[in-house]
């Protein structure tokens, strides 16, 4: 099964976003290891967002 082009750059360009990482290293990082950080990422965020 092939990775969609399109999703694999979202996923990249969202982590280098929020950690600088180059995306080299964001492409070579297994699919669910990608996926982790970006589910990692999110819940920051929520945090951060959330009323204090």
């Amino acid at each position: 099964m092939t990775y969609p082009a399109g999703l694999l750059w979202e996923e990249a360009v969202y982590v280098a976003y929020y950690l600088h990482w180059s995306v080299d290293s964001i492409l070579d990082l297994e699919h669910a290891v990608r996926r982790r950080v970006i589910e990692e990422i999110g819940r920051i965020n929520d945090r951060l967002s959330e009323p204090t």
